[in-house]
């Protein structure tokens, strides 16, 4: 069996969503400018995505009850989170069994906390994977769930074929995760790939915003953006 197809079934073994397969090459620059040389030397990257629970998610607008809050911080990052690290792990290692490296990057973490981003951008990896587009809010928008999903990448030189190419937005004049926003982060501004993030989207308000929330209440959750999109509420 070809490498392409075991990887491929090892989605089900590991119970994933979203599974997809990028060549990184159209965007080298702008890896090797967050990561630098060691994370842009790698050619490929494998999106991991799980889908999170309309049911927690869905509560989102009473988050400044405790119960809301916490299961939202619970169910939507902190389980999830940890399965698709755990997912990651064992990637790069069934990778390099196979003679190849496999680096995981969390789904969580921050590295640059001047940038307040980490080391590769997980919405970057699939959307040049076809698994969605970049929306407003700067999440990436599937198809399938909107915005609705946590994801983990496993950075590697298999030479694996990529699964799709970058998608077309198609938010279209849509605005709601723009309006919603309590620190009124997102300017509106469509995604371009030869633009920096911050015409799109001042990361440092919605970092503050958390530090407050985290001040006042011990559970600093908001998800308002990603609770909003039509595409995961249809």
């Amino acid at each position: 069996m070809d490498l392409d197809k075991r990887i491929t079934d090892l989605r089900q073994e590991f119970g994933l969503d979203f599974f997809g397969v990028a060549d990184l090459a159209p965007a080298r620059d702008a890896i090797l400018e967050q990561g630098g040389p060691e994370i842009a030397e790698y050619p490929r990257s494998i999106s991991l995505g799980i889908a999170l629970l309309d049911s927690v998610v869905d509560q989102l607008p009473r988050r400044a009850e405790r119960a809301v809050a916490l299961s939202y911080r619970y169910h939507g990052y902190e389980v999830v989170n940890r399965q698709l690290d755990i997912v990651a792990s064992r990637l790069s290692s069934f990778l390099q069994r196979e003679g190849h490296r496999g680096l995981p990057v969390a789904a969580s973490q921050h590295v640059d906390e001047d940038r307040l981003c980490g080391s590769f951008s997980h919405k970057m990896g699939a959307h040049l994977a076809g698994l969605g587009w970049i929306g407003k809010s700067c999440l990436l928008v599937t198809p399938e769930v909107g915005p609705r999903v946590r994801w983990a990448t496993v950075l590697t030189d298999a030479p694996l074929a990529a699964t799709g190419e970058s998608m077309e937005e198609r938010c279209g004049d849509c605005v709601q995760c723009v309006e919603i926003c309590p620190t009124h982060a997102f300017s509106g501004a469509p995604f371009r790939e030869n633009e920096p993030r911050e015409v799109r989207f001042e990361a440092r308000k919605c970092d503050q915003y958390f530090d407050q929330m985290e001040q006042n209440t011990g559970v600093p959750v908001c998800g308002m953006c990603l609770y909003i999109c039509p595409q995961g509420r249809r």
